[in-house]
């Protein structure tokens, strides 16, 4: 199905939001997930479905200094 995933569309095989975020290696990492506007934490992502055209932010921290 196609998303927009930070702004770029992508064509992804997923139901929900927590494969989204394991398809591009995230689930160990510290993240923020925004889904059609809305901030979602990691608790919703097994729960929240994704549908074709939705607009899905994946921010992650990376330190340094």
């Amino acid at each position: 199905m196609e998303l927009i995933i930070n702004g770029k569309v992508q064509q992804l095989e997923a139901k929900t939001i927590k494969d989204v975020v394991e398809h591009f290696g995230l689930s160990s990492k510290p993240i923020v997930v925004e889904a059609d506007g809305v901030v979602l934490v990691s608790e919703q992502w097994v729960d929240t479905a994704v549908k074709p055209g939705m607009k899905i932010e994946l921010v992650h921290f990376v330190g340094g200094g």
